[in-house]
């Protein structure tokens, strides 16, 4: 493909840092939403989220100047910085950042941080400003311009909220925020729960191939509104064949699967089955079970199948054959009681104490007990948790 005049070339490629194995917990594809910044004279906050990589193109100039696919600032001319608020999409524990400069040469900030908070709700900007407590995810740190500055986080507590600060001005392409989810069970009915679902805590643990996009796409909310937005392997040239597997959001029974490849017209698997397994009792690939046998499927087409009943699991193999994309997963069934208690205990452990006291206080305990049921963190067994908590659970 020739290259076009006011197409540039991004900053040279880099391996990727370990923490991107986790999903991008900010994404705009996942609802996350830049819900406010003291200043985008130059280029809107909305871009920092979008899901495609950045780009850019020569001499379009609009009336603020160069058009950039980024957050931008003025030129501060007074003592200060500038910062934005982003709402993540599904909250969770962050295990990394990465602050892409890409495109910005002369205009980046030189120095930026991450905070993070955990709010309960839907705070307005306003509520977010007011907010006293914010954790330190990266401390103020020097970036690079035109590079994607990638940062480690070590914090294991449950995060809703981040703002991104850059000292004291300047553009930044797009902030990802990579980490694991932890969903609130709160939102959860038992026994209608896409336990693949990424915003219920599935995970991709494993996959042959994404060499067009990625897996997580599988297992995203919505349906897909492009090709793009799915996963897709290269085309293979041997007798073998393609696969994913998934981490499911808790031990649970899969009754219903949706193999979903919308879009993909002449590159749709021609089959896929599904295959499960339970790690707790030591189960490996190797003695999975069969839950769909090979299947025909078609094109741009939603697929559902209703699973005969079957054991508990904790992850699910999908196989296509030979390859090819597909636009989504979904398995329906329910959590066992065991897996509602892994999903209840892990939200409850990784809550900032401060939410904890929030989260009882609301409930009726006084602030004593409130205290005193933090300190006891943490809980290893759903009956340690305190009653009026217990007696609100939905699972």
């Amino acid at each position: 493909m020739s290259t076009s005049d006011t197409a540039v070339a991004g900053p040279a490629t880099e391996p990727e840092p370990a923490f991107t194995r986790f999903p991008d917990l900010a994404s705009r594809q996942l609802g996350g939403a830049v819900v406010w910044a003291n200043d985008e004279l130059f280029a809107e906050r909305e871009n920092l989220i979008k899901p495609e990589e950045p780009s850019y193109s020569t001499y379009t100039f609009g009336h603020k100047g160069q058009v950039y696919d980024g957050w931008e600032t003025r030129r501060r001319r007074e003592p200060g910085h500038d910062w934005a608020l982003i709402r993540l999409g599904v909250p969770g524990v962050v295990h990394g950042v990465i602050v892409d400069t890409s495109f910005f040469k002369g205009n980046y900030p030189p120095e930026v941080s991450v905070e993070g908070a955990a709010v309960d709700g839907h705070p307005s900007p306003a509520e977010l400003n007011d907010l006293k407590k914010w954790i330190p995810l990266v401390p103020r740190s020097p970036v690079r311009g035109d590079h994607r500055n990638a940062f480690t986080v070590h914090h294991e507590e449950r995060i809703t909220h981040v703002r991104l600060c850059q000292y004291p001005d300047g553009g930044v392409a797009r902030l990802r925020v990579h980490g694991h989810v932890v969903p609130d069970p709160f939102h959860f009915t038992a026994n209608a729960l896409d336990l693949a679902a990424l915003e219920n805590g599935g995970t991709v643990v494993g996959c042959s191939n994404m060499f067009y996009s990625s897996p997580t796409n599988l297992i995203s909310p919505d349906h897909a509104r492009i090709m793009g937005e799915g996963w897709e392997t290269a085309r293979r040239r041997d007798d073998g064949n393609d696969w994913v597997a998934i981490a499911l959001a808790g031990p649970g029974v899969v009754r219903i699967a949706e193999l979903d490849t919308s879009y993909f017209l002449g590159n749709a698997p021609g089959w896929a089955s599904l295959h499960g397994y339970d790690a707790r009792i030591g189960q490996q690939p190797d003695d999975a079970v069969e839950l769909l046998a090979r299947r025909r499927l078609q094109p741009d087409t939603r697929h559902r199948f209703r699973l005969p009943a079957g054991p508990e699991l904790t992850h699910v193999r999908l196989d296509v054959y030979p390859d090819g994309g597909m636009a989504r997963v979904r398995l329906w069934g329910a959590l066992t009681e065991p897996g509602r208690d892994d999903l209840v205990l892990r939200w409850y452990n990784l809550l900032p104490a401060i939410q904890v006291l929030r989260v009882l206080g609301g409930f009726g305990l006084s602030s004593t007990d409130a205290e005193a049921a933090v300190k006891a963190r943490p809980v290893t067994d759903r009956h340690d948790l305190p009653e009026a908590l217990r007696a609100e659970l939905p699972l």
